[in-house]
């Protein structure tokens, strides 16, 4: 594989929606997510009504790439082996000792090394992007409030109410019927909680079109939440821009899932339509496939099968979620990568805070709680996302080694950058380094690696 990628040498250029070309307000965003779920336990599933209550210091709790034991209410984040480098039983975190008694050296039970593992099992919940990680915090307490309810109760069944939750704020007809908390605060006042798009990314969006590329937009938000934040982000000239839509993608099984398990939709005023048999040309569609969507793209660049590498239709999708976009989407189609990884962000510290997030309190009307801590930056609790220390009981030398999430990234990732923004001004044919076995892993993430792996890199021993 060539040691450089071009966006030059595309012919198609996807993008996912939600934490990539729409990026939240995350101090606004996570409260709102946690308080839309907490609110649904405590009325209608009889939960504590302390749930409600989060103090600024709880959201240190929220770190990316940790999976909850379902079972038994651990919280783990792992080594790039599968061993645990820590865990927490609900938001009580273990001592290195019960650590070593509950897991040792050993590869967690559920571990999937080839394929990573899956984000929904009835075993474990895998948390890796910016929604999902209010609900960590959330189960978190709830583990704690069973807990301490049950004095010390092993196992815990609280994950169907969970999933009731989420499903009566985000269910399809929710945005229409303005049900729950998320979508009518989201209507009310989307200047708060959403970053509009600067003008360099829209100027690039219409580059890249100008230069010919077919441009794609996959989500698995609904069609009425997606022209929302589209409209917001973009302008009401927003379709002009993308030859494709795809909403209710249902990710990652629109890449994993046969033609037949998942035909593409039409819609008509945002509701599912009959299902199509094949793709036959560029519109706004919902649920689907990536091999109907394939075939679709070959018509429109007239590239047949390859017959030789030069005719291979190159395409490439940005994405923030590890599970949904980048692992499915080089894993089963073979696309290009580029993850969104605001991590990276998180390095900038506040030397970059937007006016937006240092907005007086007193404007900020409803909500108005107490604010999560960035959720890109690290946790005290957690440590970094990247790497991580293998304590020694005896007094040995701690280790550094590479977490699962950071592996995951050199393996499924193209490249690795904080935003869209941060490549918008270069040109088309600037060549990143990409991430490869023959390169180092730090060499795909663009514009710099994470402070943590570019200090010491020599530290790090698997």
């Amino acid at each position: 594989m060539a040691q450089h990628f071009s966006l030059a040498a595309c012919d198609v250029v996807g993008f996912d929606l939600d934490h990539t070309l729409c990026r939240y307000n995350l101090p606004e965003s996570a409260p709102l997510i946690y308080n839309s779920f907490a609110q649904f336990l405590v009325k209608e599933k009889g939960y504590d009504k302390e749930l409600l209550n989060v103090t600024p210091e709880d959201w240190d709790f929220c770190c990316k790439g940790l999976a909850l034991d379902l079972e038994d209410g651990n919280f783990l984040k792992l080594a790039n082996n599968g061993t645990v480098l820590r865990a927490s039983h609900g938001t009580k975190m273990m001592t290195p000792e019960v650590l070593a008694e509950a897991y040792g050296k050993k590869e967690w039970k559920h571990f999937l090394s080839d394929t990573g593992m899956a984000c929904r099992s009835g075993k474990y919940y895998f948390y890796d992007n910016y929604f999902d990680l209010p609900g960590a915090l959330l189960c978190a307490r709830v583990v704690d409030y069973l807990t301490k309810l049950n004095n010390g109760q092993k196992t815990f069944d609280f994950w169907k109410d969970i999933v009731a939750a989420i499903q009566h704020n985000y269910k399809m007809s929710a945005f229409k019927e303005n049900c729950g908390i998320y979508f009518p605060e989201i209507k009310r006042d989307p200047g708060r909680y959403l970053h509009s798009c600067p003008e360099s990314v829209k100027k690039w969006l219409r580059q890249l079109k100008n230069a010919g590329k077919i441009l794609l937009l996959i989500t698995s938000s609904h069609s009425d939440y997606c022209r929302l934040l589209c409209e917001y982000i973009l302008g009401n000239d927003f379709t002009d821009l993308f030859d494709i839509v795809i909403t209710n993608a249902l990710k990652p099984g629109f890449f994993s899932h046969l033609p037949s398990q998942r035909p593409f939709r039409t819609l008509e005023n945002d509701e599912e339509q009959e299902a199509l048999p094949s793709l036959d040309k560029p519109g706004w569609y919902s649920q689907g496939n990536a091999v109907h969507l394939y075939e679709l793209l070959k018509k429109m660049t007239g590239k047949p099968e390859p017959k030789h590498l030069l005719s291979v239709l190159q395409v490439v999708y940005f994405g923030d979620s590890m599970h949904s976009d980048i692992f499915p989407a080089r894993h089963y189609s073979n696309w290009e990568t580029v993850l969104i990884l605001e991590e990276l962000r998180g390095d900038e510290g506040t030397r970059s805070q937007r006016p937006e997030e240092s907005e007086p309190l007193e404007k900020k009307g409803k909500y108005e709680g107490p604010k999560a801590k960035p959720l890109n930056t690290s946790s005290k609790k957690w440590g970094s996302f990247f790497i991580d220390s293998v304590l020694g009981l005896e007094n040995t030398e701690d280790s550094l080694v590479y977490t699962w999430s950071c592996k995951r990234i050199s393996t499924y990732s193209t490249i690795a950058i904080p935003s869209i923004e941060a490549i918008a001004e270069l040109p088309l044919d600037y060549k990143f380094t990409r991430f490869s076995s023959s390169n180092s892993k730090t060499a795909g993430y663009y514009p710099n690696p994470p402070l943590v792996l570019s200090s010491d890199e020599t530290l790090i021993s698997k």
